[in-house]
């Protein structure tokens, strides 16, 4: 099994409950990781033999753009996409922050996690 990885990905974006949040926004962290397989893991020659990074990030920063009240959704829309356009997917590991939410006296970030696995993407559809 390879892995690959976006790592500490920021957005500017405007997710969240509140009337202040859908205004002013807030920055966002990404981190996402996808374990696969590949039928050719001795080769790695093309784009084809591996899942394209630029390709995830696309998707995060395509869904990362549509305002969502809670993060939840944001996370298994993305993870539920991957599954989807990649075959050789298998695993789905995701986590997103709200680096500044508006919490009075609160200093820290919140941030929800969801991981899914092919079986049980197979399952849900």
């Amino acid at each position: 099994m390879l892995s690959i990885y976006l790592n500490n990905v920021i957005f500017w974006a405007y997710h969240g409950l509140y009337k202040e949040e859908k205004i002013t926004g807030n920055e966002f962290e990404v981190n996402m990781k996808v374990d696969y397989t590949t039928s050719r893991p001795a080769s790695f020659q093309t784009i084809q033999d591996t899942i394209n990074y630029v390709a995830l990030f696309k998707i995060v920063q395509h869904r990362m753009e549509k305002a969502t009240p809670l993060l939840e959704a944001i996370a298994l829309d993305i993870a539920y996409e991957i599954l989807t356009e990649f075959a050789m997917a298998e695993r789905v590991m995701i986590s997103i922050k709200k680096l500044n939410p508006p919490i009075p006296d609160f200093k820290g970030s919140v941030s929800v996690s969801f991981e899914i696995d092919r079986h049980q993407f197979n399952q849900a559809s």
